[in-house]
């Protein structure tokens, strides 16, 4: 990941962990979507303000790989980057950390397309140039 990433970070709640002790892997997508959000946030839209006008950005593709566990109590960071956009689907990747040891735990993607609130896909590029533009500017991978 390169400078465009933005981090977050989290404390891993108890209700996020299963009987062994670790945190449960579904509650990593959920910390992708924090990731992804935030990430948004910090260009300057929001994703209430997006689906006021009208665009959602449902998931069309995730992917997820483990590689060390996260427990109750411990600080982790969401790594997330734009790491493709189009006029029609964006990619972030992400990279959940553990802060006191800086040790890799999960790395990720999510795939979203640009939709109406009826799921009919649109160009955002042309809907909305000022929020594509903004998006552009902080994308790793150009278009």
């Amino acid at each position: 990941m390169n400078s465009t990433v933005y981090t977050h970070r989290i404390r891993v709640r108890y209700s996020e962990t299963d009987q062994m002790g670790v945190v449960y892997h579904a509650n990593y997508l959920n910390w992708f979507e924090v990731g992804r959000t935030e990430f948004i946030r910090e260009t300057g839209v929001t994703y209430r303000s997006l689906e006021e006008k009208g665009i959602l950005l449902p998931v069309t593709d995730v992917s997820l790989s483990y590689k060390q566990p996260a427990r109750y109590d411990d600080w982790v960071e969401i790594r997330t980057d734009l790491e493709e956009l189009s006029m029609v689907r964006l990619t972030f990747s992400y990279e959940i950390y553990r802060v006191a040891d800086e040790q890799l735990l999960v790395t990720g993607k999510t795939k979203h397309a640009f939709t109406t609130m009826e799921m009919k896909p649109i160009r955002l590029a042309r809907v909305e140039p000022e929020v594509y533009a903004l998006l552009e500017e902080r994308c790793a991978g150009g278009k």
